[in-house]
């Protein structure tokens, strides 16, 4: 994959692309994390499509900015970064907290944005507290790649501790769910069905209350989609640009259980 790298408000973004075409696909990673969790899924999608990683302010080998950033300034640096690298209706893949910056993005600046893809998007409301989110996380583990660990206390180590835990309480203290009914751009909301974060009633709820939304489920997978099943998310993600964001669809109203299962 490529690396590039460009300034944002006086702060380099890294990301990772390997080209293909477009709409251009921009992953945009779990809080505390980094790129490295969807450097698979983009090795996959960019065999064809324009598949980018970026590593948002503060994580990964992006620049350290003075103060951990909130969400909405997360958001708005995506879009500055966007601009930078001169990518124009762009499709942002969240993977959990990235589907909280994804939206946020999405509903303040429409203009930029071709789609949304929402991997297992968090926070479910009836679990916003680090007690209900830890459990979760415990029960959810057995279903992750062990290889996973150790990608993730190294992000963890290279952000350092205030800024994973300025990330998680952005986590809990953003109400994604205000939101989506301003989603004005059609969006796929992609669950793994062994996911413990996010409950199947929490991602029919996300689908349902978005005006073009559509849900899938991925088997044999647990929170983490991008890393244990690329295969498969990227034959989602595929068919998702073709119906949806190429042709500047906007939905075709459908509901929750009529689109479930990928191989």
């Amino acid at each position: 994959m490529q690396r590039i790298t460009a300034m944002v408000g006086g702060c380099p973004m890294v990301a990772w692309r390997r080209a293909g075409r477009r709409p251009s696909v921009v992953c945009l990673h779990g809080a505390g994390v980094s790129s490295r969790e969807f450097q698979p899924f983009v090795e996959v999608l960019g065999r064809d499509r324009d598949a980018w990683t970026v590593d948002l302010p503060g994580f990964g080998a992006s620049g350290r900015p003075p103060h951990p950033l909130v969400l909405r300034a997360l958001a708005d640096a995506v879009v500055e970064w966007l601009a930078a690298v001169d990518l124009d209706q762009a499709v942002l893949l969240g993977g959990s907290f990235g589907c909280q910056v994804a939206v946020d993005a999405a509903v303040r600046h429409p203009d930029r944005i071709a789609g949304l893809v929402l991997v297992g998007p968090t926070v479910d409301p009836a679990a916003r507290s680090f007690a209900r989110q830890l459990l979760r996380w415990m029960r959810n583990s057995p279903h992750e790649r062990l290889s996973m660990a150790p990608l993730n206390l190294a992000d963890y180590r290279d952000a350092g501790l205030r800024r994973v835990v300025g990330a998680f309480v952005e986590t809990l203290r953003d109400r994604m769910e205000d939101k989506l009914p301003s989603v004005t751009v059609p969006t796929l909301v992609v669950r793994g069905a062994r996911d413990r974060m996010v409950p199947q009633d929490w991602a029919e709820e996300v689908t349902r209350l978005l005006p073009a939304g559509r849900l899938a489920v991925v088997p044999d997978a647990g929170h983490m989609v991008p890393y244990r099943r690329p295969h498969a998310l990227a034959g989602l993600v595929d068919d998702f640009l073709t119906h949806e964001c190429e042709g500047g669809g906007a939905g075709d109203g459908t509901r929750p259980g009529d689109r479930r299962a990928a191989g």
